[in-house]
């Protein structure tokens, strides 16, 4: 049979779509490739959040198909996900070698186009139509018996779509309006996951927060969100929970309260700023002022102290003042934010921001953009040489992503810790001591405790 390489671009999101994708075609007999040069079909799993990612995607195309070109070979090549979904015959209207295009609620359509173009049976494919169900059409996983390495950690996608409509964003005309899946579904998914060794679930949506609001409701005053986490806590075998993303608009005091209540439920929160500026917020459609997101960190901190937050930031928005900057640096000062992903504005396609008056030249938008970055790269520093000395619980995921020789785990609060250790110890809730820290790193005493057998 043959074989596929997948490139993923994008959010975790997309990272989930991808291994669904993956997972379902190796189930029909294809292989995974190393590389793209050495597949069969090449497909890539597109963003569309910024141009740049776009761009990114477009250009990989070009250079793939000219190589292939080159080579002589009679590859096929297919954009998926959100660009895919936004340009469709665009696409192949630009590059006349792509063989398939394929929207976001049609992943689970990938075998049977695949199977089709290389039998000659399709030409090209174009698939960008709405599906009703695609929300539960995608559960595959890349089992242990597909991989080459067993899972400690799955994502589980809840729900899609997005009824947000920030003026910045593509994703609700991308992903479509949101539609969840029943918690009955989600939990069979998260329990099979746990019969095949995984330990630490990260349920994904859009806006997961946003889960069940129209289908399911709320009950004994518990979003239907909280009752999922309830539902999915219940599985034995699970050691971890966590989400992403959120909405600050869902952080109800039943959610805050579930992190005291259950104990799977992990500290770390990921919660969008976007901006500290209340002009800001309100012209990007937000839902809330500077004053109600650092009253939901500090109710957060009320009940875990050591809550892990990271946010997401937008700088350069339009008609963005020095004042507007300087109130996004004092909120991250303020609220003291674990990790921090600031994002260079960038007009997208039909949004109501990319219409909008005073865009700011890129120069500006790029010294804001390194200011607010060196800023938080301080703090952050700071809060992890607080680390060292201390002894943290980790959930060992495997080895490290930059020294295979060494072991990576995750703490509770959401940060990556190397150490020295065997292959026995993947898998396993363990407590290291730090030693030393990076910016975005703990490392631990090879000398761990419980490093018994």
């Amino acid at each position: 049979m043959p074989s596929v390489f997948i490139k993923t671009y994008g959010c975790q999101m997309n990272e989930r779509d991808s291994e669904a994708v993956a997972a379902q075609l190796v189930a029909k007999g294809y292989s995974l490739a190393g590389s793209e040069d050495l597949a069969d079909v090449v497909l890539l799993n597109t963003c569309s959040v910024r141009d740049m990612a776009e761009q990114k995607a477009i250009n990989k195309m070009g250079a793939l198909i000219g190589n292939a070109r080159k080579r002589k070979t009679n590859q096929k090549f297919g954009f998926m996900g959100c660009m895919a979904q936004s340009r469709g015959k665009e696409l192949i209207d630009r590059l006349p070698d792509v063989d398939l295009v394929l929207g976001t609620q049609k992943f689970h359509r990938a075998g049977e186009y695949i199977d089709a173009l290389l039998a000659g049976n399709s030409k090209q494919v174009v698939d960008t139509e709405a599906e009703k169900g695609s929300e539960a059409a995608i559960r595959e996983h890349i089992n242990d018996g597909q991989s080459a390495k067993k899972a400690v950690t799955a994502f589980v996608s809840i729900m899609q779509g997005c009824n947000q409509y920030c003026t910045f964003c593509i994703v609700p005309y991308t992903r479509g309006k949101e539609r969840s899946r029943t918690i009955e579904d989600i939990v069979k998914e998260c329990r099979q996951l746990v019969d095949q060794g995984v330990k630490e679930i990260t349920l994904l949506g859009q806006i997961v927060t946003s889960f069940g609001r129209r289908e399911i409701g709320s009950k004994d005053d518990k979003s239907a969100f909280v009752q999922l986490i309830e539902a999915v806590h219940e599985i034995e075998g699970l050691d971890r929970i966590r989400f992403t993303s959120p909405h600050p608009k869902g952080y109800g005091d039943d959610l805050v309260q579930a992190f005291v209540d259950l104990p799977k439920l992990v500290e770390s929160a990921h919660l969008p700023l976007q901006s500290g500026s209340n002009r800001m917020l309100k012209l990007m459609h937000r839902g809330y002022t500077r004053e109600r997101f650092a009253e939901i960190i500090q109710k957060l901190r009320a009940v875990k102290p050591h809550m892990g937050i990271g946010t997401d930031i937008i700088v350069g928005f339009p008609g963005e003042t020095e004042e507007d900057f300087q109130e996004t640096m004092s909120l991250c000062q303020e609220l003291q934010f674990q990790n921090a992903f600031i994002f260079k504005y960038s007009p997208r396609k039909n949004t109501p921001a990319a219409k909008m008056p005073d865009q700011l030249p890129e120069e500006l938008i790029e010294e804001r953009h390194a200011r607010l970055l060196n800023a938080v790269d301080e703090l952050r520093g700071g809060m992890y040489q607080d680390y060292v000395g201390q002894e943290v619980e980790i959930l060992v995921e495997g080895p490290s992503r930059k020294n295979a020789e060494r072991l990576e785990g995750r703490t509770r609060c959401n940060k990556i810790v190397i150490f020295d250790g065997g292959q026995r110890h993947i898998g396993q809730l363990m407590n290291v001591r730090v030693t030393s820290a990076s910016p975005t790193t703990l490392y631990g005493d090879p000398a761990i405790v419980n490093l018994t057998e």
